[in-house]
């Protein structure tokens, strides 16, 4: 059963990406890839990773692909500057390419990363959630402190720049 579900998420999010950026309309392609986004979670849950699937869904297919969309629907795109063209295409496939070989030979080399100091019998008797929350706020306490700083900095930038009026808006008054 195991081994069909898995078959059922991986072909649909390899479609569902393709889908992403195949499609013309940009309201389709965030809608592909949300379809993307849920089916990868899918396969987290395969590998019994509660942590990632929830981090997948509230982060990557809830805020991120919302923010996506409000760009879309922000930007007034020009229907000539919206589609893709083959060549531009054909070298966005040629560059995936070559960073996926890349990517494959990093994950092969013996530099890909060292190996949790957890045994496997506490992660399963525990679960992945308290480990990963038990390493995040003792050993990289100061680091999650940091980007929560950037993250405010961020949002405080992201409220200046969208109550500052622009030479458009100068223009029309």
């Amino acid at each position: 059963m195991v081994l069909f579900f898995f078959v059922y998420f991986s072909l649909v999010s390899i479609v569902a990406g393709v889908f992403t950026i195949a499609f013309r309309n940009p309201v389709h392609c965030g809608l592909a890839l949300l379809t993307l986004l849920l089916h990868v979670a899918g396969l987290f849950v395969l590998l019994n990773a509660e942590f990632l699937f929830a981090v997948q869904i509230i982060v990557y297919a809830g805020a991120i692909l919302v923010l996506y969309l409000f760009v879309l629907m922000l930007l007034n795109l020009k229907t000539e500057q919206r589609y893709l063209h083959t060549r531009h295409a054909i070298i966005l496939f040629a560059t995936a390419g070559i960073f996926g070989e890349l990517l494959l030979l990093l994950l092969q080399s013996p530099f890909s990363g060292a190996k949790g100091d957890a045994p496997a019998v506490a992660i399963l008797q525990d679960g992945d959630s308290f480990a990963v929350g038990i390493k995040m706020f003792s050993d990289y306490l100061l680091p999650f402190e940091i980007v929560g700083v950037f993250l405010l900095g961020a949002i405080i930038g992201a409220i200046v720049l969208a109550k500052t009026p622009t030479a458009v808006d100068a223009e029309q008054e």
